[in-house]
């Protein structure tokens, strides 16, 4: 399976398991996104639920296509507020020439 991590105007597509732990995603985004794991936190955006590192996919009700938003700590030690874009331009763009150029 696989989920989409999404921070500001980022996604990142994570391969990864039912079985694995939180904390595993996280050491995973840490190879991408040079953040500790300690200074990452997943959120469940269908629930708002803040994912639990110690606990699997499974357990924590992720499924597979899920989407996980990051946040990441800041100086002041608290965690920054959710905050993904859409990309409108894109679709903007693409639907003004009526889709002529795909």
């Amino acid at each position: 399976m696989y989920i989409r991590v999404k921070r500001n105007k980022s996604t990142y597509f994570i391969h990864c398991d039912p079985t694995e732990k939180v904390l595993e995603i996280k050491q995973k985004l840490q190879g991408i996104i040079d953040q500790p794991v300690d200074d990452q936190r997943l959120i469940l955006l269908e629930t708002g639920e803040v994912l639990d590192d110690s606990k699997t996919l499974a357990e924590e009700k992720v499924e597979n296509d899920a989407v996980v938003a990051l946040t990441l700590k800041k100086d002041d030690d608290e965690f920054e507020d959710v905050n993904i874009e859409k990309p409108n331009d894109f679709y903007q763009a693409r639907d003004s020439d009526g889709g002529s150029n795909w």
